[in-house]
């Protein structure tokens, strides 16, 4: 999937991916503060390997699932959720998440690494596990905390991960939205 595959409403759709321990979620949170302050419509998409839990079990929405509901809405003044119990069905790809969300300019996918999309590799050589980088080459830019190493093909930008705003002004570039 690239995000010219997509419907409009999405925007460009970019993955961020790296191993655990990489800073994604620290990296994405410090983006998605800056691109909502400039304006830019952001949407994220986080893949979890764990149970998606978003209310004890004793609470309404928990004991709906339970009882067979195949989804429930929490809806309040101030936001709401959907969640949908799988009771063994294939996990959605990432095209059914997608289509869930509101329009937006740009939309953040953290995780789902084996994804055809472009992607943003968060890499720190001290978590101890391999680049991405290397073999995926849907890999558009790194964010990283070594230097740029010889060889790496020209059209594959290299950031310094601890400047959020290289990383932020190379996103809107990525995303075609005005600085």
């Amino acid at each position: 999937m690239s995000h010219t595959d997509l419907p409009a409403p999405y925007g460009r759709v970019l993955g961020v991916v790296g191993w655990s321990g990489s800073g994604k979620t620290t990296l994405l949170e410090a983006l998605v503060g800056r691109l909502a302050a400039a304006g830019v419509r952001v949407n994220v998409v986080k893949h979890s390997h764990h149970d998606v839990m978003l209310e004890p079990p004793h609470k309404d929405s928990a004991r709906l699932r339970a009882a067979g509901a195949q989804e429930v809405m929490l809806a309040s003044p101030y936001r709401v959720a959907i969640v949908r119990e799988l009771r063994g069905a294939a996990e959605p790809p990432l095209a059914a998440h997608l289509a869930r969300l509101l329009p937006a300019d740009l939309t953040l996918v953290e995780g789902y690494k084996w994804e055809a999309l472009p992607k943003l590799e968060v890499y720190r050589p001290d978590v101890g596990k391999p680049a991405m980088f290397p073999d995926d080459p849907h890999v558009a830019a790194v964010a990283s905390t070594m230097a740029r190493p010889d060889g790496l093909a020209p059209h594959v930008a290299w950031l310094d991960l601890d400047d959020v705003e290289a990383v932020l002004r190379w996103v809107m570039r990525f995303a075609a939205v005005p600085a």
